[in-house]
């Protein structure tokens, strides 16, 4: 009988156990691989950008600035592109079902963040039909049921029109679809004339600008520069990076990040307990088998190396059924939650399983390891 097939018997030897023990790893891994899969995706900050950056204003980002920054801002040394952005918050039907319009220039913006966000020249020129045209996310569009040529009236949280009413009606014209999985496309693209002069207040200001550095500058100085032109200004700036800005956003309500370690961690420790202590017990089951595998020469060595696989075993089956859950659930939810199973994760996950299934068998492979034959035989 071979090295692995004497392990996978060994493991085998009570399947129910076996199973319960498995259970337990394909739950720890499937809590690991949709957490992980959220971080990664357009709900933590791994979809956004390093390189793009958003100037807005240092007192809040609710406040507005002037139109007249532009002008500035482009003139800045390391500046490739720059756009602007009006934001309107709101919701299509029930409070609930909030979402986000973002009034730009259409030519600005595919300039600054076309790549990234997948404006086409045809979409870009589509929204030059009439002024209330826009283009729809495709995790919206999704979301929502929506699709080209739907007429829809967000009401707005805030932003009235000049007759007093709240509710800005639109039509979409096109579906952006992003340049990868991880980019962020849950929300609608306007033309910042239109909303311009139909709101109430704030004319002729904008939420941000969206700045492109040019190559071989580095955003970091790039923003530190951009902030001084304003520095003693009436409206002064703060710049960030489009991931900085998400990360600062999310904090907003939660340390993501830490909730997020506290969860998985929690699994691994209750994982570790369980099967570390199950595999003491079964352990010292076997401990006349042992005895004997040592007196046909079995080194102490192979004896070590037999617990190891066997609990390696479990562990590459259970995280691989929980990887394989987490990937399925991750296509299942489609772009709304912002899952994202990406290469990274599953890499990561191949070396916790690694490092799990080691470590839990360790203290049961070293007590099997060291036992005396004669007290091994003994304990029958």
């Amino acid at each position: 009988m071979s090295f692995l097939r004497l392990a996978r018997k060994n493991a085998w030897r009570k399947p129910l156990r076996t199973l319960l023990l498995i259970f337990c790893v394909i739950v720890a891994f499937l809590i690991y691989g949709l957490t992980a899969s959220f971080v990664n995706g357009t709900q933590g900050a791994a979809g956004a950008s390093e390189n793009i950056l958003g100037v807005m204003n240092a007192a809040g980002r609710n406040q507005p600035l002037p139109m007249a920054y532009l002008s500035r801002i482009a003139s800045q040394p390391g500046v490739s592109e720059v756009a602007y952005m009006t934001r309107l918050r709101g919701f299509v039907g029930t409070e609930k079902n909030a979402m986000a319009v973002s009034a730009v220039e259409p030519q600005l913006l595919a300039d600054v963040n076309g790549r990234e966000l997948g404006l086409t020249a045809e979409l870009i020129a589509s929204l030059g039909a009439a002024r209330d045209r826009v283009l729809v996310g495709r995790a919206l569009a999704e979301a929502q049921g929506w699709s080209v040529g739907q007429r829809i009236t967000l009401t707005a949280f805030q932003t009235a029109m000049k007759n007093g009413s709240r509710d800005w009606r639109f039509e979409i014209t096109g579906i952006f679809e992003g340049e990868t999985a991880s980019t962020d496309t849950y929300f609608i693209i306007a033309r910042y004339d239109y909303v311009n002069a139909a709101r109430e207040r704030n004319a002729d200001t904008v939420d941000a600008f969206i700045v492109r550095p040019q190559d071989g500058v580095s955003p970091g100085q790039l923003a530190v520069g951009i902030d001084a032109l304003f520095a003693n200004s009436a409206v002064p700036t703060r710049t960030q990076s489009e991931k900085q800005f998400l990360e600062a956003f999310l904090r907003q309500y939660a340390d993501i990040g830490l909730i997020i370690n506290l969860i998985v961690g929690a699994a691994f420790t209750t994982l570790l307990m369980i099967v570390v202590n199950t595999m003491v017990f079964a352990v010292r089951e076997r401990t006349f088998e042992i005895g004997v595998l040592k007196t046909l020469g079995f080194s102490r060595r192979r004896i070590l190396g037999l617990i190891l696989s066997e609990t390696l075993l479990i562990f590459i089956i259970g995280g691989s059924v929980g990887l394989l859950l987490a990937k399925l659930a991750a296509i299942a939810a489609g772009p709304v939650l912002g899952l994202v199973f990406s290469a990274t994760v599953l890499a990561k996950a191949v070396c916790l399983i690694a490092l799990l299934g080691f470590a839990t068998g360790l203290i049961p492979a070293v007590n099997a390891m060291r036992t005396p034959v004669t007290k091994a035989l003994r304990a029958r």
